[in-house]
């Protein structure tokens, strides 16, 4: 029983995102710093008791990225909407994460795992000013961060695509000699 906690972490992560977004869409900034801190809790937790338990599972693998993905992007459409950011960062999330789901064929890159955690950094920092419960300069260096390292890996993610497809249509002709 004690192995599928992990998972049901995951879940209740996941369940939590449309709450997430209905409170972000409301611009009730104090329910959604304590669910994004609530969440960010059961992430760290999920992955501590996996390992501490030996309970890492394939459907966790599936499960606490899909939780993590669902979080973010819908927390900076939300946002977006709101006007809390910019439509062209917002835009440049979504985009990378659109692009990054379009193959899973490649493994996460340190850009992509740098980029990721910026974006959950300034989601978070920038509700909890929203929420007066932050300094609002910390918010300007997160969100270029955040843009600077969302536009690296979608470019590097772009690039191991394009590398492989070209590979890929070149097999082809190799087979043939």
């Amino acid at each position: 029983m004690l192995k599928h906690i992990p998972n049901l972490l995951s879940l209740v992560r996941l369940a939590a995102a449309p709450l997430l977004f209905y409170l972000l869409l409301r611009r009730d900034w104090v329910w959604a710093l304590w669910l994004i801190a609530l969440a960010a809790l059961t992430d760290a937790l999920d992955g501590w008791l996996a390992r501490r338990l030996g309970a890492n599972s394939r459907p966790g693998e599936v499960l606490d990225p899909i939780a993590d993905k669902a979080l973010l992007s819908g927390a900076f459409l939300a946002l977006t909407w709101t006007g809390a950011i910019e439509l062209w960062l917002g835009g440049l999330v979504i985009g990378r994460a659109l692009l990054r789901a379009s193959s899973r064929r490649f493994p996460p890159s340190r850009w992509g795992k740098a980029s990721t955690v910026f974006q959950a950094l300034f989601v978070v920092v920038l509700i909890a000013t929203l929420a007066g419960a932050m300094f609002a300069p910390i918010v300007a260096v997160l969100k270029w961060g955040t843009a600077g390292l969302t536009a690296l890996s979608g470019i590097d993610y772009a690039y191991s695509f394009r590398k492989a497809a070209s590979r890929s249509t070149r097999e082809p002709h190799l087979a043939e000699r």
